[in-house]
């Protein structure tokens, strides 16, 4: 079959088939994240301080730098100035509100709804007496802020299925939480393992992946047949994104690779290929998934399909100090 068209005015081009899977990109929690950074800016003045990356895009923390917004990794790089300071959406241990507490400072929660959820569980079932069993990759945000909830030594990480086989957890009941960005197929795996060792082993009242996870990796499967190439727009620090390019191969695409915006992808690689599908994990914004078919553009006659899975219509609420009129001081607050 003949793949090319003839464009008046232009070189030929082969035709390129781009199938967008959908949903992709933002969530409910990253954008109630980045709002939060943005109304504190225009609440209090520049500048704003975050510890830790809001979320793990690099094209949004330096959006956000470039309107006043100062990024740390800890408490004590921040002045006493007055200026307050927001905790990225992945969650924090409790030490730190405690410890922006005795220093007095102004604070903003920005954690993902669905991750305090899994915070609160994870104390519901300590104060129950169970022993948690923590699904998640070690040194991960949230699951240092999941960890951090509870006393040293009530929380096991468990990262994979082998590490299931050969944990030994502490005699008495248990329960297990999971990180929210993970794959869905590996956490089954693992819990498969779990489960068959411990069978009164206590579960989540709701799944702890949460749905933007889930809804963008389902879609992903849904194209990864029919592409020869998946793209996947997201920061290699992002959990949810790296799950992605995982899942797209697993479920059937040739090839998948990950790239943080247009400029990093080099078109060529659809060179000879029919179908390339692109998604986008929940901390990278659209425009950088325009960006990627921008690039496509340069060298393909792209013609474009839509697959989407599921519509998502979650919002949640700002924190309150930002829902109010007046200036109040900030507190700790995901509601």
């Amino acid at each position: 079959m003949d793949q090319t068209a003839n464009i008046p005015g232009a070189a030929v081009k082969p035709i390129l088939k781009v199938l967008l899977a959908g949903p992709r990109g933002f969530c409910a929690g990253v954008d109630r994240a980045i709002k939060i950074v943005e109304l504190a800016i225009q609440r209090f003045g520049a500048p704003v301080y975050v510890r830790h990356e809001i979320v793990h895009n690099r094209f949004v923390v330096e959006g956000l730098e470039a309107k006043g917004a100062i990024f740390v990794e800890e408490l004590d790089e921040i002045p006493d100035d007055g200026q307050p300071v927001i905790f990225s959406a992945h969650g924090v241990p409790k030490s730190v509100p405690a410890a922006a507490q005795a220093r007095q400072m102004l604070f903003l929660d920005a954690t993902c709804p669905l991750v305090s959820k899994v915070h609160r569980e994870a104390e519901r079932h300590y104060s129950g007496g169970s022993h948690i069993l923590l699904i998640g990759h070690a040194g991960h945000p949230e699951v240092i802020g999941t960890m951090g909830q509870l006393p040293e030594g009530a929380v096991t990480l468990v990262e994979d299925a082998e590490q299931a086989a050969l944990v030994q957890p502490p005699e008495g009941p248990l329960a297990y939480a999971t990180q929210t960005t993970l794959s869905i197929d590996d956490t089954t795996a693992v819990l498969d393992v779990l489960r068959a060792r411990f069978p009164h082993m206590s579960a989540p009242v709701k799944g702890d992946i949460c749905y933007a996870t889930t809804n963008r990796q389902a879609a992903v499967k849904a194209i990864a047949a029919q592409c020869d190439l998946i793209v996947v727009v997201g920061a290699p620090n992002s959990s949810n994104s790296v799950r992605l390019r995982e899942v797209a191969e697993r479920a059937g695409c040739p090839r998948a690779v990950l790239v943080q915006r247009g400029r990093d992808f080099d078109p060529a690689m659809a060179d000879g290929l029919g179908t390339v599908g692109i998604s986008a994990g929940a901390s990278a914004p659209e425009v950088l998934v325009e960006e990627v078919v921008e690039r496509l553009r340069e060298r393909f006659d792209v013609r474009i399909e839509n697959l989407i899975v599921a519509e998502e219509t979650v919002i949640f609420n700002l924190p309150r100090p930002l829902r109010t009129p007046s200036a109040g001081r900030p507190v700790a607050a995901a509601e």
